[in-house]
């Protein structure tokens, strides 16, 4: 089973988001709500206690007549008006003379006239204990931990003598009602922030994790297929995912040339070794065949008897084994491509006579031939070997055209090199073909024994170049470059 952690960032990064933001709500509301309900009960406090104070300088006359009726009407008129409390009604005011008994109260039920309070619960017990320790005329909270009641305590006096103690009642229950009024509130805006926040959260975590998992995806398949190619605008920001998908660019183009090079070594080995196999084939049936070639002649030159001629059968069937013969060896010599001493440099005219013996084979084909040549001096190549790749590549460029088709051919000579383009619009060669194009008498050459290419890039390999060929538009293009020889002779 996997863990949080394991999950994919595309629920992940949302994930983390929404619990960060719904524990930030969380925080933020709890801290407001408790701050909220400091502040009530301070200005329960406050208010409260400005109201003793203000109830006990006008209680002074009344007392000090024992006026009960005036007295019972000073303290029941905050009752009345419930604004001069903001909304904190008092649970009861009670007056308590110097005997700490009750002179007058707002709930004289609970509360009767000359009744001792502290004799109703142990609450009052306590809070006439209080009043009666406290020696100072200032007006005093009493709020007892276990209590369910607070007590504002103001002491009624004049000219320093002492009439009584003012005692303002509320319930701890009383600040329930606002509260909740005012939490009912922050939760509906706490709820409409997450209801806008979590969607976003979720969207921008969705859209910040669609590139990681598109690089893990691309990662996950270099290994099982093709690499999937990076556009440019995928992610076009300079931040540490755009130098991500910038490496991984990277990667992939060194990957492709790797890869490229990878291929052509390997190509480049395998023709090696066939052509080293083709050679020491080659080299082996040559010697056998000469000698067969040399029966052969010195039978028909000396093989008659006195008394008669060859008969035309046996004639005809030494004739057709010595043409077989020939073809075998031509064959074979064409597999002996051997790196030869250097001949002359390449001259203007070779190409002519090279134009010259083609252009035949593609006026029988009617192929318009596009020849052009801009090498009007000796170059410093060996013209044999150029001369036999050439024809090469323009017999086989015939060859594959179609009908009224066309052949081009380019030369030219720049940057210490000479440079052979030959084109044909024929059939597109397959891609197992191509695999295979300098294999001598590959089983996909669709004619003839496939030597004439091979002998070409033996050449190439002799001359020190590279032969490519690109297909595109319809057209297959061979293209050589054969850098300039230092030690030729001028």
């Amino acid at each position: 089973m996997k863990s949080l952690f394991d999950l994919s960032f595309r629920i992940k990064i949302p994930l983390w988001g929404s619990l960060l933001i719904v524990m930030t709500t969380l925080v933020v509301s709890g801290s407001l709500m408790l701050r909220t309900y400091e502040d009530l009960h301070a200005d329960l406090l406050a208010s409260s206690t400005r109201l003793s104070q203000r109830l006990a300088e006008l209680l002074v006359l009344p007392l000090l007549e024992d006026d009960v009726w005036q007295s019972f009407e000073i303290i029941n008129a905050p009752l009345v008006d419930f604004n001069l409390l903001e909304n904190f009604v008092p649970k009861a005011i009670v007056v308590l003379d110097n005997e700490l008994q009750v002179a007058v109260s707002t709930r004289p039920k609970a509360f009767p006239l000359q009744s001792r309070i502290f004799q109703t619960s142990p609450e009052y017990a306590a809070l006439v204990k209080r009043i009666a320790a406290s020696k100072n005329v200032v007006t005093q909270v009493i709020n007892m931990q276990d209590a369910k009641n607070i007590f504002i305590a103001a002491p009624i006096a004049d000219e320093g003598r002492r009439y009584g103690t003012l005692v303002v009642i509320h319930s701890k229950d009383v600040l329930k009602p606002r509260f909740l009024s005012i939490a009912q509130s922050g939760g509906m805006v706490g709820l409409l922030v997450l209801a806008l926040l979590l969607p976003i959260n979720w969207y921008w975590g969705q859209r910040l994790s669609r590139p990681l998992l598109m690089i893990a995806e691309w990662m996950n398949r270099i290994d099982h297929g093709p690499s999937q190619k990076v556009a440019e605008n995928v992610y076009p920001y300079e931040d540490e995912l755009g130098q991500l998908f910038e490496a991984y660019r990277r990667m992939l183009q060194e990957q492709d040339a790797r890869a490229a090079l990878e291929q052509q070594v390997i190509h480049s080995e395998r023709l090696a070794a066939v052509g080293r196999l083709a050679a020491g084939v080659a080299h082996e049936i040559n010697n056998p065949l000469g000698g067969m070639l040399t029966a052969i002649d010195t039978l028909k030159s000396h093989g008659q008897n006195s008394h008669s001629e060859f008969d035309a059968r046996t004639a005809k069937t030494i004739s057709l084994i010595e043409r077989g013969l020939a073809q075998i060896k031509e064959t074979v010599s064409a597999l002996l491509v051997e790196a030869r001493t250097k001949n002359r440099n390449i001259e203007p005219q070779d190409f002519e006579d090279i134009r010259n013996l083609v252009i035949h084979q593609a006026q029988k084909k009617a192929i318009t031939f596009d020849w052009q040549s801009s090498v009007g001096e000796s170059l410093p190549v060996q013209a044999n070997p150029v001369r036999q790749l050439l024809i090469n590549l323009l017999l086989n460029a015939i060859q594959a055209a179609q009908h009224k088709g066309l052949v081009a051919c380019s030369i030219a000579a720049s940057d210490g090199e000479l440079h052979l383009s030959v084109e044909n619009d024929g059939k597109q060669m397959t891609a197992e073909q191509a695999a295979h194009l300098y294999e001598p008498f590959s089983p996909l050459s669709e004619s003839g024994h496939g030597l004439g290419l091979w002998i070409t890039y033996q050449i190439v390999q002799q001359l020190s170049g590279h032969i490519h060929l690109d297909r595109n538009n319809g057209r297959m293009r061979f293209s050589v470059m054969l850098p300039f020889s230092e030690g030729a002779p001028a």
